[in-house]
């Protein structure tokens, strides 16, 4: 299951994995632009934009374009995110060339009529609201905020209702324009498709595609601060969200964070789940992550639980940070090498899963990434790499937290902040 990819004259990237055993295929375009590439005045138009491509062309309305695709038991779907957006439909393979003609006509001939983007307009203000109503959302949402004060990765991608209303088809051709560029896009297919001819078909239709952006394109460099943000609203339990800079994905540590997210919060066996769910059962949900940008990270643990608890989860939460920067046992690194091993060899048996690694590897390093030379790099991390990065997330920079629900028993940050200044003496646990 070679991939193989092609550069088109117009300079977009067609990749493609050939799964011979498969009868179906899914494929997309991924865009190297995000929320993170709007202006001050376009909060929100990034996610706009994914949703009125499927409002209409200038050759299919929003309802045929729904009706041909799943007239042959198609689907068709997009995702906006910080730094990319996709646009992605899974087929059977007699079908690829029209989700191929689909997919070409929502990005180079969407009509972006008024009376459409008012209707949508409406959607996305209740997709707002729904996501304000959803505690664990909004404590994520309100994270990101204190972590990158005043910068466009900072804000919540879905917009505001303000934004949102306010913008014109104009607008939306202005971010179009500037980021929507063939330097800037992957087509990416997997599962029963031929090279050859799915590079034939794409170069036919994406032709129209501009070669070159209107304008710069926008994306102002990360700058980590870290913070406190908390909001007290009468709910059964409360949602804190602890974290840290973490790892770009360029970074020498960023795999040596993935691990050590995983031996810290990655599934049932690990260290928080243990100690604090199933040995203490201070809480019902709780898991570790580390999110990696072009030029910054985030690395967080995130539990639920009820507020009389607060007191006891979070120093327990800090202790196992603390324990983290002086002991992990070889065994927890090889554990989290299996689930990672695993994760990545499930993912070559879905087309779908496969088609957005691709693409991911493709938009970030600029070619695929086998999983042996994948597994490589995790059989560099060893015990030392991971205490000594314990040591400098958790103890080196400005921890943020983020909290909603009753939190009138947790503790003050001044006090939390200080529990993190420095490792303690293995065998103490922190107090606040």
């Amino acid at each position: 299951m070679t991939v193989e990819c092609t550069r088109l004259k117009s300079g977009l990237t067609v990749v493609t994995q050939t799964m011979p055993h498969l009868e179906s295929a899914a494929l997309g375009v991924w865009i190297k632009s995000g929320s993170r590439n709007e202006t001050t005045d376009e909060h929100g138009i990034a996610h706009l934009l994914e949703h009125m491509a499927f409002k209409g062309t200038a050759r299919r309305s929003a309802r045929e374009i729904a009706e041909q695709i799943e007239d042959v038991g198609g689907e068709v779907n997009a995702a906006t995110s910080t730094e990319t957006t996709s646009y992605y439909a899974r087929v059977l393979k007699d079908h690829v060339p029209l989700a191929v003609d689909i997919l070409a006509d929502i990005l180079t001939e969407s009509a972006f009529e008024e009376e459409e983007l008012e209707r949508e307009k409406q959607v996305i203000l209740q997709e707002i609201n729904a996501a304000n109503d959803t505690p664990d959302d909004v404590v994520f949402d309100r994270f990101s905020e204190v972590a990158y004060r005043d910068q466009t990765l900072g804000r919540a991608i879905l917009g505001t209702p303000q934004t949102v209303v306010s913008f014109t088809p104009q607008q939306i051709r202005g971010y179009l324009s500037r980021n929507y560029t063939t330097d800037r896009m992957f087509v990416v297919a997997a599962g029963a498709v031929q090279h050859d001819e799915f590079v034939r078909m794409v170069e036919e239709r994406f032709a129209s595609l501009p070669t070159a952006p209107s304008a710069t394109p926008v994306m102002d460099p990360a700058k980590y601060i870290g913070g406190n943000i908390r909001e007290t609203r009468d709910l059964m339990d409360a949602q804190i969200l602890l974290g840290f800079e973490g790892k770009a994905y360029h970074a020498r540590d960023f795999y040596c964070s993935q691990i050590l997210a995983n031996i810290l919060g990655g599934g049932m066996s690990s260290r928080l789940f243990q100690e604090v769910r199933e040995i203490r059962g201070l809480c019902y949900s709780i898991y570790a992550f580390h999110w990696g940008f072009s030029d910054t990270g985030i690395f967080g643990i995130h539990a639920a639980t009820g507020g009389e608890n607060l007191p006891e989860l979070v120093p327990v939460i800090i202790d196992e940070l603390h324990k983290s920067a002086t002991s992990i046992d070889q065994k927890e690194i090889e554990r989290a090498r299996a689930q990672i091993r695993a994760q990545l060899l499930m993912g070559q048996e879905s087309p779908a899963a496969r088609a957005g690694q691709v693409a991911r590897q493709m938009m970030l390093y600029g070619r695929p990434i086998s999983n042996p030379e994948m597994m490589e790099r995790l059989e560099g991390i060893t015990i030392e790499r991971l205490t000594d990065l314990a040591g400098r997330l958790f103890f080196d920079t400005v921890p943020t937290l983020s909290a909603i629900g009753p939190l009138e028993h947790l503790a003050p940050m001044e006090d939390i902040a200080a529990s993190l200044t420095s490792p303690a003496p293995q065998g103490k646990q922190a107090v606040l």
